[in-house]
């Protein structure tokens, strides 16, 4: 292939070790389809421009429909990156007096960065798709456990009894935090910096709006400088999905306790199990162990790419080269895992009868024979706390004359006096009753759960259908640049 790029100004060419250590081609190969996308819109705006020749333009919209056509595997590995390994191999194709021209009032800079964003808004597309999936299955699961009850946790330690219904739609509503910040982001990356050229800019008469147009953004990064060197869309990304990672983890690290012996709250499918090298009888949990240590990679590209933006000057400097591998590690993971996830809570197992039974260990109630006290004889909640607090040095399930014992030391009298009665005390203790009296909004009594579970029910049908509707707008765009590429290539107006 023609060594384009050093012919001119450089007269020698870096040995092995200095192109391993600058060439981006690794990384590359997740922007090719991108980079071929980008070349055709900037040819066609070329000639609809006057900028080329319509014969030219042909010519280089075949070469390009035959890259495209050819793969990653058909070019040239050995230089710095895809875009002049490209660029390079169309030469080849069509001689340099043509595929020369494609380049015109354009940079590699705001190439690779509308190539990234191409590239990302995709993956940010599918993401979404990826956690509709997800909750989806956290709210099946929690529609078939409305009535299953289980100890709510502060410390790890038994709290108050509550279901696992409730328990899986906080989950499934924090990841819903972190699909709308994905469609957040995804409106910042969805922008074209394609003629900003290096970072002025360029002297030929480029039409921005038609290339954006073409591609399917939303807009333009205007300023041309800005437009090149700024990475905020892959670190605001980055954090995003260390965020969901973050989330991720913390329901692997429930799913690995509640799978080990002394929970037994749940078991997982054997596919997402394995078992030991030398202990036959184990099950290990080991996908969920894996999502929680997948959680430093996100957690991590995001420490590098901010490592690496942070006291860059304007505009472009060859350190973000080392953003973009950052980037996709974090997007490769973090999919991954939401999709493993979205498997592991469809299939694994509920012991509901385990958990039932540990919903009322450790005195779980106790909040809510305080609030009867509080109800039923009018004493002030810190004088009931103090009459529970001190009833929990027992065996968590008092009489009322063990509470008229401690209220007669604590108030100088019984509560039964008050009016708090044995059947009072009893209800308070049984975790169904103390349950279904939680209706407050966002509570775990069944009929509010109900009513939750049917409205995020309703808002994911509605994402989903917002998601399927910017899915087809890039898609529409897309299918109409290879129609207005084929219609050059055939010579029609």
């Amino acid at each position: 292939m023609s060594d384009i790029l050093r012919r001119g100004r450089l007269s020698s060419t870096p040995d092995k070790d200095i192109m391993d250590f600058t060439s981006s081609m690794a990384a590359d190969k997740w922007i090719f389809e991108a980079d071929v996308l980008v070349d055709m819109a900037h040819t066609i705006m070329l000639k609809e421009q006057g900028i080329i020749r319509e014969d030219d333009c042909s010519a280089i919209l075949q070469g390009l429909f035959k890259i495209r056509e050819d793969g990653i595997e058909a070019l040239d590995h050995s230089y710095e990156d895809i875009h002049i390994s490209l660029e390079s191999r169309l030469i080849d194709i069509v001689g340099e007096d043509i595929g020369g021209r494609m380049h015109s009032g354009r940079s590699r800079n705001d190439e690779v960065a509308t190539c990234m964003r191409i590239r990302l808004r995709d993956e940010m597309l599918s993401l979404m798709e990826e956690l509709t999936a997800l909750r989806a299955s956290l709210i099946n699961k929690a529609a078939e456990n409305i009535n299953t009850l289980m100890p709510g946790f502060t410390h790890l330690q038994h709290a108050q009894p509550t279901t696992l219904a409730h328990h899986l739609l906080a989950h499934s509503d924090a990841l819903s935090r972190d699909t709308a910040r994905v469609s957040d982001a995804f409106s910042r990356i969805n922008k074209s910096p394609l003629g900003a050229a290096a970072f002025a800019s360029t002297g030929f008469d480029l039409d921005r709006g038609r290339t954006c147009f073409l591609l399917g953004f939303g807009g333009l990064i205007e300023n041309s400088m800005d437009a090149v060197s700024s990475r905020d869309f892959l670190i605001e990304s980055a954090a995003v999905m260390a965020n969901i990672m973050i989330n991720l983890s913390k329901m692997a690290e429930e799913i690995v306790i509640w799978s080990s012996t002394e929970f037994n709250f749940i078991e997982l499918d054997d596919m997402y199990a394995s078992t030991s090298s030398i202990m036959p009888q184990k099950k290990n949990p080991d996908t969920a162990e894996l999502m929680r240590g997948k959680s430093g990679v996100a957690i991590g590209s995001l420490m590098t790419l901010l490592t690496i933006c942070k006291g860059l000057p304007l505009s472009y400097n060859r350190d973000l080269q080392e953003a973009t591998p950052n980037a996709w590690r974090s997007v490769e993971t973090t999919r991954s895992a939401v999709r493993i996830m979205t498997g592991m809570i469809a299939t694994m197992n509920v012991n509901a009868d385990v958990m039932a039974m540990q919903s009322t260990t450790g005195f779980t109630t106790a909040t809510e024979l305080a609030d009867t006290m509080v109800r039923a004889a009018g004493i002030p909640f810190r004088t009931a706390h103090q009459i529970v607090g001190v009833l929990a040095r027992g065996d968590g399930n008092p009489s009322l004359a063990d509470v008229d014992e401690v209220s007669q030391t604590i108030l100088g009298e019984g509560l039964s006096s008050r009016g708090l009665t044995e059947a009072m005390i009893a209800e308070a203790l049984d975790p169904v009753m103390n349950i279904s009296k939680r209706t407050v909004t966002g509570g775990p009594a069944p009929d509010e759960v109900s009513r939750a579970i049917a409205a995020r029910e309703d808002n994911l049908e509605e994402e989903k259908f917002a998601i399927s509707e910017l899915n087809y707008m890039i898609e529409n765009s897309l299918n109409r640049l290879f129609v207005v590429a084929q219609d050059c290539v055939e010579g029609k107006k």
